[in-house]
């Protein structure tokens, strides 16, 4: 089993910065790909961005250039750097853990067998 908690959420501003962290416990040596979700009030859980364990990274196309995504493979902790912030960034966001995510599944939920708790992010107008 692989346990992941999210922290680094909160409120803040349009136009500001807000840095989240999934730290990995457990049996973290088969962990491929990790991810971040998000879900608005209202919504389906929609993909935000992940990376595998070689460093490839995958962004859904309304953040790129905005948010950034790092791993740090020895501390089992991947942290998701969301710059530029807009209301229409405000949702619930999951960290999330594949053991075996292919390139054309890895944006979608089904190849991610762990997921967070969920941290808030409210981004105010």
């Amino acid at each position: 089993q692989v346990q992941l908690v999210e922290s680094g959420g909160g409120l803040v501003q349009a136009g500001g910065s807000l840095r989240l962290s999934c730290a990995a416990s457990g049996r973290t040596a088969g962990i491929y790909v990790m991810g971040w979700f998000r879900q608005a009030p209202g919504k389906e859980r929609e993909f935000v961005v992940a990376i595998t364990g070689v460093g490839s990274t995958y962004y859904q196309d309304s953040v790129k250039g905005r948010f950034i995504i790092s791993r740090d493979n020895a501390k089992n902790t991947v942290y998701l750097q969301m710059n530029s912030l807009t209301p229409e960034d405000t949702a619930v966001y999951y960290c999330a853990a594949s053991l075996w995510a292919g390139s054309k599944v890895v944006t979608t939920t089904i190849p991610y067998d762990y997921w967070g708790q969920g941290t808030q992010v409210t981004v105010s107008s």
